[in-house]
């Protein structure tokens, strides 16, 4: 019996370690993880390396194979490549498009404008306690609002977006969260 209780013991410890590495519907396992990491800098080099898209204008999400480009481009080309090319990266399963379309130059006051409308919502979501302020990725561009990435519930994409809309200054809000899904 006294021989038998330490092997229960390590299967114990085997089991809790081998539960805590398993996935839930909103989690990744370690696994998962590292496969969105390399996708997404796969996905972030080819945008590099094609002329038609200006990757610092685009920021890719990932989640479980799921690739999400969000931001601001300067064409329907521009946008239509960065499609192209994220389908065309190994491990993607799907891709969102979120990009939106801005002409036009902009005055480096509009761009300070921006930034500072960027860091208030930014600073109002961390205030949020039912949204995890680490999963949504913010840009604004003449006062509109992007929010994007992957939230673990609806709620807390709709209650992102009611924050962003509350904040001083915003004109709109485009909610491209999504719920992460498995």
């Amino acid at each position: 019996m006294k021989k038998s209780f330490p092997k229960i013991v390590i299967l114990a410890i085997a089991a809790a370690s081998l539960a805590a590495c398993t996935a839930t519907r909103t989690q990744k396992t370690a696994g998962e993880q590292i496969d969105d990491t390399v996708i997404t800098t796969k996905v972030k080099a080819a945008l590099v390396a094609d002329p038609d898209t200006k990757a610092r204008q685009i920021d890719v999400e990932v989640f479980r194979g799921n690739v999400q480009l969000n931001g601001y481009v300067d064409s329907a080309e521009a946008k239509a490549a960065a499609t192209r090319v994220a389908q065309s990266v190994g491990g993607v399963q799907q891709v969102s498009n979120n990009l939106s379309v801005q002409q036009g130059t902009r005055s480096a006051g509009e761009v300070v404008d921006d930034s500072m409308l960027t860091a208030k919502v930014k600073a109002a979501l961390i205030a949020d306690p039912t949204v995890k302020a680490h999963e949504v990725n913010v840009e604004t561009r003449d006062g509109v609002v992007q929010l994007s990435g992957f939230v673990d519930t609806a709620e807390a994409k709709n209650m992102a977006a009611e924050v962003a809309r509350r904040t001083a200054g915003v004109k709109d809000v485009r909610n491209e969260l999504e719920v992460k899904q498995r």
